[in-house]
């Protein structure tokens, strides 16, 4: 007797990154009258059109584990349950002593973000590779933790959640630049992000520059501490600032 072709199984992901643009304040009157009002003076200033505004939000799955990556108000002490890696000001560094005015970075394992359910268009898919995958998790911890809602670091608007969700994408190695929100959407803070993330690329490539070259001059027997100082060097130099 032939035996029966079993059942294909399910398509499994093992691995993924997906973004999700959420309207501003999908849940709440407030952030989105707020937002609303901050969009109406912008656009006053610049002589454009109103445009939707969209939050920026990121899940990675990687071994079996959902990951979910956004940056939030800091509702109390349990961090650790919210898989907090880091936290900022709000408005001023000095006003981050109080938690009303404090935001943070989470990477949590297996957690949840509102609103999910309300982004436009679902996720976008943009990758499957576990190793960028991978590195992009790891990078949550390093990411850039300035004021929110100022530009400390010059580049060219404020910092906020979008900001962040760039600056991962990017560093990740993965193409950031053609991400758009949905039509007639803006998505502020999105190009500091990429900003601070291409300096990034160019300080770290200067650096490796300058280990080599210092490593190609070195006296024979000497290399390792040449590139050990030169690695130092390198940690030490003016880098973005981060003023959580």
């Amino acid at each position: 007797m032939n035996a029966k072709p079993s059942p294909a199984a399910p398509d499994v992901v093992l691995a993924a990154v997906d973004l999700y643009w959420i309207p501003l304040g999908a849940g709440g009157h407030s952030v989105r009258f707020n937002g609303q009002v901050f969009e109406a003076i912008d656009a006053a200033r610049r002589r454009r059109r109103r445009r939707d505004l969209y939050h920026a939000a990121i899940v990675v799955q990687l071994d079996g584990d959902r990951y979910t990556i956004e940056v939030a108000p800091s509702p109390d002490a349990d961090s650790a349950s919210r898989g907090v890696v880091g936290t900022g000001a709000v408005g001023s560094r000095h006003l981050g002593a109080l938690r009303v005015f404090r935001y943070e970075i989470r990477r949590w394992r297996n957690g949840s973000i509102p609103d999910l359910g309300a982004a436009v268009g679902g996720p976008r898919r943009l990758t499957t590779d576990p190793e960028v995958a991978r590195r992009l998790l790891g990078l949550v911890a390093e990411v850039p933790r300035p004021v929110w809602g100022r530009d400390e670091l010059k580049a060219g608007e404020m910092w906020n959640s979008n900001s962040v969700g760039a600056w991962l994408i990017s560093s990740a190695g993965l193409a950031a630049d053609g991400l758009r929100p949905p039509p007639r959407g803006r998505a502020p803070g999105w190009h500091a992000g990429l900003e601070v993330a291409r300096r990034d690329r160019t300080h770290a490539r200067r650096s490796q520059s300058r280990a080599a070259g210092l490593i190609r001059m070195a006296p024979p027997g000497q290399c390792e501490s040449v590139a050990a100082r030169a690695t130092r060097s390198s940690s030490d130099a003016p880098q973005r600032q981060d003023l959580a």
